[in-house]
């Protein structure tokens, strides 16, 4: 195989380049593809309803690439200059009409000659606008602004980067925030799509990937689907994708590709997963998310919330032995429930939302409430919380030390207002 070659043009060079070439067509395609990445054929169909002034970026067909302000006052004075003869962004310098892929290539060549970038190929540019954003950005931007998938920045520029691989990697210490609206806008675009069906499959109906790329259409029965392992009920959605795609016969792999008809193995459909999610702008989001999403809302959730209203509350270890996962997965399912506003979360135990009275209120409830009552003790102001009374003690010290209520024995009052002349600090309710 031949050697992926690689020239990065000199920055200063490129600086002369485009002054000596501020309003001309080599100058409009060498400021595309240095400071925008765009492919020869992006630069030669590029419009001006493509160009976004407001927001500074342009709409590709398949991403939307931010610009600098630089280059979106430059585009801006190039329109200004036109006579709207033409929609498209590149025209001849001679005859006004949009250019050929070729005549491109050909004013590009002659303006890097020009300034010593003989080596330098207008691909070469792009490259090197992709290499700069890796050295400032994380490689899920990178691949959605320039459509390069996470194996080819592995491949073609890990070597130019300083730590010699681009980190393909999520690490998160909390769970995923799933943009429920981005992922439907997702689906509907890629619907019968590979990469769509998988993702279909795994955030409506908990599938793993193996089992998706093993899935025959021996399988689909009316609106079931029988796995070896259990049987599973086919949304509406689904089923209207699987109807569409289904064949005559419907026999053999559900997913298979287009073009060779072979069915997908198991890296290759990942990759298509993981370059629409990008695509998507769900960038920190893996199928494995959306597969613990599906099991919360499916399944989990459900177990959590009949646990509740039996038992009002439930710790980690408690959902642990629960739904039979791990701490970890435990933990994860309790916060994204917390997030999703269906459990409040009060030191270790969870409740459900409206069951009890939130941490950020609790204060000012016990306030009232004394100031209702007069005193109390400790299981009265857990009732009023929808708290265990041991969760009680943490949130009465605190207002103890803050000076806000007095302790005498059990009870707790009001601190009544210091008193000016000399009353004894710490004076306790009798």
């Amino acid at each position: 195989m031949q050697e992926y070659v690689l020239n990065r043009p000199e920055e200063a060079a490129m600086q002369r380049i485009l002054q000596k070439n501020f309003s001309n067509a080599a100058g409009a395609i060498l400021r595309l593809s240095w400071q925008a990445g765009l492919l020869r054929d992006e630069i030669q169909r590029l419009t001006w309803a493509q160009v976004d002034f407001l927001e500074r970026q342009l709409l590709l067909p398949d991403r939307t690439v931010p610009i600098s302000a630089e280059l979106a006052d430059w585009l801006a004075e190039l329109q200004s200059s036109r006579s709207r003869r033409s929609e498209v962004v590149v025209l001849s310098d001679r005859d006004g009409k949009p250019l050929t892929p070729q005549s491109i290539s050909r004013l590009a060549r002659t303006a890097l000659d020009a300034e010593g970038q003989t080596s330098v190929r207008l691909i070469d540019l792009r490259h090197d606008f992709v290499l700069r954003q890796l050295e400032e950005h994380d490689w899920q931007y990178v691949s959605r602004i320039t459509g390069v998938e996470a194996a080819g920045l592995n491949v073609h520029f890990a070597g130019h980067l300083k730590e010699k691989r681009v980190s393909t990697r999520i690490h998160r210490e909390e769970p995923a925030q799933i943009d429920e609206f981005a992922l439907w806008k997702l689906l509907q675009s890629e619907r019968t799509t590979p990469a769509g069906l998988a993702l279909w499959l795994t955030w409506q109906l908990g599938l793993q990937l193996e089992e998706i790329v093993a899935l025959q259409w021996e399988q689909v029965q009316g609106e079931t689907l029988r796995l070896e392992d259990r049987t599973v009920l086919l949304t509406g959605g689904i089923l209207s994708i699987l109807e569409e795609l289904r064949p005559h016969p419907a026999t053999g792999p559900v997913l298979r590709s287009a073009r060779t008809g072979q069915p997908y193995d198991r890296t290759r459909l990942s990759k298509l997963v993981r370059a629409a999610l990008i695509r998507g702008g769900l960038d920190n989001v893996t199928l494995r998310d959306l597969r613990q999403d599906c099991n919360i809302r499916a399944g989990g959730e459900n177990q959590v919330t009949a646990y509740l209203r039996r038992h009002r509350s439930i710790t980690r270890n408690e959902a642990m032995k629960l739904l039979g996962v791990s701490r970890t997965t435990a933990y994860n399912r309790l916060k994204l429930m917390v997030k999703r506003g269906k459990l409040t979360q009060i030191g270790t135990r969870y409740y459900l939302k409206d069951s009890v009275v939130p941490p950020e209120e609790q204060e000012t409830k016990v306030q009232a409430y004394l100031a209702q009552e007069g005193f109390a003790y400790r299981q009265d102001i857990a009732r009023v919380l929808g708290i265990d009374a041991a969760q009680c003690r943490p949130l009465l010290q605190r207002m103890v030390t803050a000076g806000l209520i007095v302790q005498e024995n059990q009870r707790y009052a009001l601190a009544e207002p210091q008193a000016t002349g000399g009353a004894e600090d710490g004076a306790k309710l009798l």
